[in-house]
């Protein structure tokens, strides 16, 4: 295809050039390419090594001055809890190649496969993506578990990116994680029981516990205050665990008969969701209930 020219003589416009239409969208293309472009070499490749497990853990940032000015209940909110299930859920049915995450207080960890081709595995953008994603589902959210109650300001999250070569490796990791759960929730558990059940001010209760290892703690709730810590929610001792599931759903359609009339009938189908747990996760059970969670170790 060819495109004319006209140019300009004396007042009198005569035809010139001719250009193939091709030759000028290969102009525009080059200019793209400025004499600016060069900064692009300053950018750092942060491709993640193949063969690994990735993955993103997010921490609330100042979530202590968050909960204080938002009134969060003591020793666990049930709803903050609850909201941050949900954005971790969210950003789940988003990247869809994050095959586990494990969650407790203001922390989330998501796992992608090792398999994983997801942003070409640039640490940056899984980072960015999967905290962008949490943060606003968080805030979009909140009415969901917090009512009326005012949302102050925006919740901030900062995340890391680790990589784990073997299922060994990113067994410990969540085993760690969840110890954490339950060191934090036990020594929670006692201070605040302390507080709001034996009459010590905060500092008091804080001089009460040191030094105390578990079974001192254990003791104390049950000794003085009749709780058996075993006994309390496994959402606070054991923290939230999502992973794919498929299970069967029974909707109900309405069909048409050979004989022209209508009737309900329930369908059954397999969908695969995003489903929670409280659970164990240190332990073989778990594993060996969910083997497709974790790839091959030889690939």
């Amino acid at each position: 295809m060819l495109i004319g020219k006209a140019c300009r003589f004396g007042g009198r416009v005569r035809s010139c050039v001719v250009y193939p239409l091709a030759c000028l969208f290969t102009a525009s293309s080059n200019m793209a390419k400025s004499k600016f472009e060069y900064v692009r070499n300053f950018e750092t490749d942060d491709t993640c090594l193949r063969n690994c497990y990735i993955v993103v853990r997010l921490d609330g940032r100042n979530f202590h001055k968050f909960a204080e000015q938002h009134k969060f209940i003591k020793p666990s909110d049930n709803r903050a809890l609850g909201l941050m299930t949900r954005s971790a859920r969210s950003v789940m049915e988003e990247l869809e190649d994050v095959s586990i995450a494990y969650g407790q207080s203001d922390e989330f960890s998501f796992v992608f496969k090792r398999s994983s081709t997801w942003f070409k595995r640039r640490a940056s953008k899984l980072m960015t993506h999967v905290a962008s994603q949490f943060s606003s589902s968080y805030v979009f959210y909140w009415k969901e578990f917090f009512g009326e109650q005012p949302l102050l300001y925006p919740p901030g999250f900062d995340g890391r990116v680790v990589l784990y070569p073997s299922n060994r490796n990113l067994r410990d990791y969540l085993s760690w994680r969840q110890a954490d759960c339950h060191i934090n929730n036990l020594y929670n558990t006692v201070f605040w029981t302390l507080v709001q059940k034996g009459g010590l001010t905060t500092a008091q209760a804080e001089d009460r516990l040191k030094g105390t290892l578990a079974a001192d703690k254990n003791e104390i709730l049950f000794s003085e205050f009749d709780i058996n810590y075993n006994t309390e929610s496994a959402l606070h001792r054991k923290g939230t665990t999502l992973i794919w599931e498929k299970r069967d759903e029974t909707v109900t359609k309405r069909m048409k008969r050979p004989n022209g009339e209508e009737e309900d009938v329930a369908v059954t189908r397999s969908r695969r969701r995003v489903h929670a747990h409280h659970g164990d996760i240190i332990g073989e059970q778990f594993w060996e209930e969910h083997p497709d969670i974790l790839e091959d170790d030889t690939c």
